[in-house]
């Protein structure tokens, strides 16, 4: 499997670690290329290439909820859910937003840029899902400095 061949993380599932670390470096490749030329946060996704393989390949987005608290990290999921075709439009007038937007995917459950508000709406997400007797998953990703932001701390 090639990444050009991934239009939903589903197809994750069953892949080799050689398989993933393949399809990492196509990411990273994809990346550097892409940003190059329309600008965007790298390092930051650079930095989660193989967290979001997991992430995506371990559960199911989108009845689990990934809630990305620093959103400039979220390009890679965005390639794994559909929108790698539209990473030419990133950070662009109607193009591809450079943060999770639920307008853009199923896949985005939460918007945020610096928030440091993912505990605390995956808290609540918690608590609706629990109230509605439903069974998923709902995984905060936070770091790249939003453990330092006051809502952090309090959640």
């Amino acid at each position: 499997m090639h990444l050009k061949e991934i239009t939903c993380p589903s197809q994750l599932k069953g892949l080799s670690t050689t398989q993933l670390e393949k399809i990492a470096g196509e990411i990273r490749s994809f990346l550097i290329e892409k940003l190059a030329v329309t600008g965007g946060h790298l390092a930051p996704n650079l930095g989660v290439v193989e967290l979001t393989l997991v992430l995506h390949q371990l559960f199911e987005s989108p009845k689990d909820k990934l809630i990305w608290d620093v959103g400039h990290q979220a390009y890679v999921h965005k390639m794994l859910t559909g929108r790698m075709d539209k990473f030419d439009t990133l950070r662009q007038y109607k193009g591809l937003c450079g943060f999770p937007k639920m307008r853009e995917s199923e896949h985005d459950v939460w918007e945020a840029g610096h928030s440091s508000t993912s505990l605390s709406a995956a808290m609540g997400m918690a608590i609706a899902r629990d109230l509605r007797q439903e069974k998923n998953h709902v995984i905060a990703i936070i770091g790249d400095g939003a453990m330092t932001g006051g809502m952090a701390l309090e959640a």
